[in-house]
């Protein structure tokens, strides 16, 4: 098991830039492929990006493409998503998942943080 704990969330305005940590604690989080998720009131959760097992393989949303980049560093235990050029749409919560197996659907996540929130004005 593996716990998760976000940061890094906050308000910003359109064109900035935000950077998202994961923290997780436990011996086995490099045995884990990691994701970013978002969740806006009244939706699903739906996928933002992804990041294999090594970090030699990254995903993305297409809506984030070119704009976000996942990274993580396995001595650290920790998962970052870099976010630039935010856009108001950009806004949601946040959420840090980890899976077994690579995935980009959230129902195959196992463990989630708490969640951080991001908000982009106009």
């Amino acid at each position: 098991q593996v716990q998760l704990v976000e940061s890094g969330g906050g308000l910003v305005q359109a064109g900035e830039s935000l950077r998202l940590s994961c923290a997780a604690s436990g011996r086995t989080f490099s045995s884990y492929f990691m994701g970013w998720l978002r969740q806006t009131p009244g939706k699903e959760r739906e996928f933002v990006a992804a990041i294999s097992v090594s970090g030699g393989s990254t995903y993305y949303a297409d809506s984030v493409k070119g704009r976000f980049t996942i990274s993580r560093d396995n001595a650290k235990n920790t998962v970052y998503l870099q976010m630039n050029s935010l856009k108001p749409e950009d806004t949601a919560v946040y959420f840090c998942a980890a899976s077994f197996r690579g995935t980009t659907t959230p129902s195959n996540f196992i463990f989630w943080g708490q969640g951080t929130q991001v908000t982009v004005s106009s």
